[in-house]
C-alpha cells in the first residue's frame, strides 16, 4: 500500500465510481476519464489542435468550451470575459466564432512577484495566439486585453454574456476570497449570463485542506457553501457531480514529481486533488450581483 492509499484510508474517503452525469449538458463536476471518449471532447481537442489525453488541464479547456457552447454563449456578437487568462488558447478559439472577448490577467510585474513565469502570465494580445489557432486579424478584431485584479474587479466591466477562468481563483489568497470572487464576478454579467470556472478540488478530505496560502484547495463543503450563498441571492448553480470515475485512468494518482502522463488526479502536498468545473447562471432579475 503506497503513501497516498494510506492517506485516503486514514481520511476515510470512499472512492465514488458512480457516473452521475449522463445528461446532454455539462454539470458542475469533477474531471473524469470517461469524458475523453466523448465526441464533444474530441471536437474541441481538434479545435485546440491536440489529441485527447488524460490530462486535467486539457479537460479544463474542453469542459469550459463545451459548457459555454451548450448554453449558446459561443456565437457571433456574444461578449465574454476571461479572468487570469495567461496564455491559454480559449480566446483565440472564440475569436473564430465572432465572440467579443476581454482577456484579463494580473499585472505582469505582480504576477512575477508571485513566482509565475511569462508563459503563465498574459503580456498582451501576443500571449493569446501562441498556437496560431486564429488569424492575427481575427485576434485583433475580436479580443482585447486588460490588466485586472480578481480580488478587485473594476466596476466599469459590465454587460458580458459569459465569463470563465481556468484553475485561477484558488490563487487569490484563501478559500473565502475564492468564494467572494465567484460572487463578485457575477456583477460583470448581464442578467441571465453564464460563468464557467475550474479550480482545485480535494478528493482526500472534506475536513483537512490547504487554506490561506498562495494555492488553496477547495473541499466539497467549500463548494456547497458557495452554492448556498449564491442560491440565497437568486442565482443558479448547476447540479454538482462529485463522482470520481471508474475507468483505470481515474484511479491513477500522479505523485510528485509529476510525470503528467496520466494527470487527472495528482498529489499536491499531502492531498490528492483533481479539477472541478463550476457552472453558474446569474439571476435574470438582477442588474447587479
Amino acid at each position: 500500500m503506497n503513501q497516498l492509499q494510506r492517506l485516503m484510508n486514514k481520511l476515510e474517503r470512499r472512492w465514488n465510481t458512480s457516473l452521475v452525469n449522463q445528461a446532454p449538458r455539462r454539470k458542475s463536476e469533477l474531471c473524469k476519464a470517461k469524458d475523453m471518449q466523448a465526441n464533444w471532447y474530441k471536437r474541441w481537442c481538434t479545435e485546440l489542435n491536440e489529441k485527447p489525453r488524460f490530462h486535467r488541464k486539457q479537460w479544463e479547456f474542453v469542459y469550459e468550451l463545451q459548457a459555454l457552447w451548450e448554453r449558446d454563449c459561443i456565437a457571433t456578437g456574444k461578449k465574454g470575459l476571461a479572468f487570469a487568462v495567461g496564455s491559454e488558447p480559449i480566446p483565440s478559439i472564440l475569436a473564430n466564432y465572432g465572440c467579443d472577448i476581454v482577456a484579463t490577467d494580473i499585472q505582469p510585474e505582480l504576477g512575477q512577484d508571485k513566482g509565475w513565469q511569462n508563459g503563465e502570465l498574459c503580456l498582451g494580445l501576443e500571449s493569446l495566439n501562441t498556437r496560431g489557432l486564429c488569424t492575427d486579424e481575427a485576434l485583433r478584431k475580436q479580443v482585447r486585453y486588460k490588466a485586472v485584479d480578481m480580488n478587485d474587479i473594476p466596476p466599469e466591466l459590465t454587460g458580458f454574456d459569459f465569463t470563465w477562468s481556468s484553475c485561477s481563483f484558488e490563487h487569490l489568497g484563501s478559500i473565502e476570497k475564492g468564494i467572494d470572487f465567484l460572487e463578485n464576478q457575477l456583477a460583470v454579467l448581464k442578467p441571465g449570463g453564464w460563468a464557467v470556472h475550474t479550480t482545485e478540488f480535494n478528493i482526500s478530505s472534506n475536513d483537512l485542506t490547504t487554506d490561506n496560502a498562495d494555492t488553496v484547495i477547495f473541499r466539497m463543503q467549500d463548494i456547497e457553501k458557495m452554492v448556498k450563498r449564491l442560491e440565497e441571492k437568486g442565482h443558479y448553480v448547476e447540479e454538482r457531480d462529485y463522482s470520481l470515475g471508474g475507468l483505470p485512468e481515474d484511479f491513477q494518482v500522479d505523485v510528485y514529481p509529476h510525470k503528467q502522463d496520466v494527470h487527472l488526479k495528482l498529489q499536491l502536498n499531502e492531498f490528492v486533488v483533481t479539477s472541478i468545473g463550476i457552472i453558474i447562471r446569474k439571476s435574470s432579475y438582477l442588474d447587479r450581483a
